[in-house]
This record gives C-alpha cells, structure tokens and sequence, in this order.
C-alpha cells in the first residue's frame, strides 16, 4: 500500500522502469525462451501490483467522504492511512494535529500501528474525523 506522496513518485518511477525493461525485453530479436517467457510474465505481474496501488492510491487521493469498511481489529492501520489519504492530509499534517513529529507518524505507519497505544489509536481516529462506530460481535 502506498501511504505517502514519496513512496507514489517511487512507485510511478518503478513503473516507467519496469516498463522501459518490458520494451526492451520485446525488442529482442529471436523466438522466446521459456526463461524470456517467465521474465516477461515477472515483469508483467510486478507491472500489474505497482499500477494497481497506484490506482488505488489515487482513487483515496481523490477526496471527498468515502467510507472504509473494516472487519477487523487488524484492518484498523490501514483503514487509518486511507483515511488520513482521504482527508487530503500528509503525515506532517496529521502530525501537527496531534502535537507529534512527522517522524512519528512515519514510524506508526511503517509499523502499521504496532508501537501505538489504543488511546493513540483514539487520537489519530478523532484527528483525521473518523467515526468509529460500529456493529461489534462476540465468537467463541
């Protein structure tokens, strides 16, 4: 997942490179190997991720309300980050909110939470206007 404007130029750049390495994989003359099949099929399928998270992260980039679905705990980092995306927000300015270095934020994200306490949770949710509301079942 891409959770910031850095890692999408490295992104749009890992592109263009894979791009360029597929053009010039075809531009070799000869029948296809199967080792020069199975490049071009890894190629392909690298190719395919990159522009699906660029996709993606342009989509939450886009703006305006949307709601993130979670079902579970473990989905809660990522729902943070897309709402922080979603709100037009940098990490240096979800940061300002919260009274953190930028750093810090990068280092939760990074972690996916791991190192932050569930009131640090509740912060960021209530900095970035997330409602956590919501259906809670209990399973044995």
């Amino acid at each position: 997942m891409i959770k910031n404007e850095r890692q999408y130029k490295i992104t749009k750049a890992q592109i263009a490179k894979f791009d360029s390495a597929l053009e010039e994989l075809n531009a070799r003359s000869g029948a296809k190997s199967r080792l020069r099949k199975l490049e071009e099929d890894a190629l392909r399928s690298q190719l395919g991720e990159l522009r699906d998270e660029v996709r993606q992260y342009e989509k939450l980039r886009s703006g305006g309300p949307k709601p993130i679905h979670i079902d579970s705990f473990d989905e809660l980092p990522r729902a943070l980050v897309e709402a922080r995306i979603v709100a037009g927000l940098s990490q240096k300015d979800l940061a300002e909110r919260l009274h953190l270095k930028e750093q810090q934020i990068q280092r939760y994200e990074a972690t996916d939470y791991g190192s932050a306490s569930l009131t640090r949770l509740k912060e960021i949710a209530q900095a970035l206007g997330v409602d956590l509301a919501g259906e809670m079942t209990y399973s044995q």
